[in-house]
């Protein structure tokens, strides 16, 4: 089995050098490789990996733990993660200490400064699409944007760590309250 833990670990190292946009991107050669080239998976086990990691919460990179571990268990699981998070992790941390280094040099400033309006661009737009359907809610409308300012408002003003808000969120989601 130690075979097929070092072959798993090898192709997802390559596969996380090729998944711009996600590890989801990666899912046809993922799909070539386990189930047409190795025989590994099923079809229907392929797919169905997917879809059960998909649906559960958590970061959209469970799959590959799913599919790892189908083939070869926790020890597949394990590989098939290291694979697709070392060399991703690797890059990132190097790029970062490398502009850590070179803060000074003006492209890194350029580049800094025109990721910060970019990323905030981002949160922004993530925020407003995951509260649009409770905005929308009639039922919660009114509680979900107070909700939300109290949020912004205790974010801003307060040094209220940001996991007490979320629970608070929680709680009163919880109660249905939002």
């Amino acid at each position: 089995m130690p075979g097929v833990w070092l072959d798993l670990l090898l192709h997802f190292l390559a596969l996380s050098l090729l998944a711009i946009g996600g590890a989801i991107t990666t899912v046809p050669e993922m799909h070539r490789y386990l189930v047409t080239q190795r025989g590994w998976l099923a079809e229907a086990d392929f797919t169905s990996a997917i879809a059960l990691a998909q649906a559960a919460p958590g970061p959209n990179l469970l799959f590959v733990v799913v599919l790892g571990y189908q083939v070869a268990g926790l020890a597949g699981a394990a590989a098939s993660l290291a694979g697709m998070l070392l060399p991703s992790a690797t890059l990132t941390l190097a790029a970062t200490r490398w502009a850590r280094a070179n803060r000074e040099w003006r492209g890194v400033r350029a580049f800094n400064a025109g990721m910060a309006p970019l990323t905030l661009g981002l949160i922004l737009s993530s925020g407003w699409l995951l509260a649009a359907p409770f905005v929308r809610a009639p039922e919660h409308r009114w509680s979900s944007a107070a909700l939300m300012v109290l949020t912004v408002v205790l974010t801003l003003r307060t040094r209220i760590n940001l996991v007490w808000l979320v629970l608070g969120g929680g709680v009163l989601g919880a109660l249905r309250v939002v």
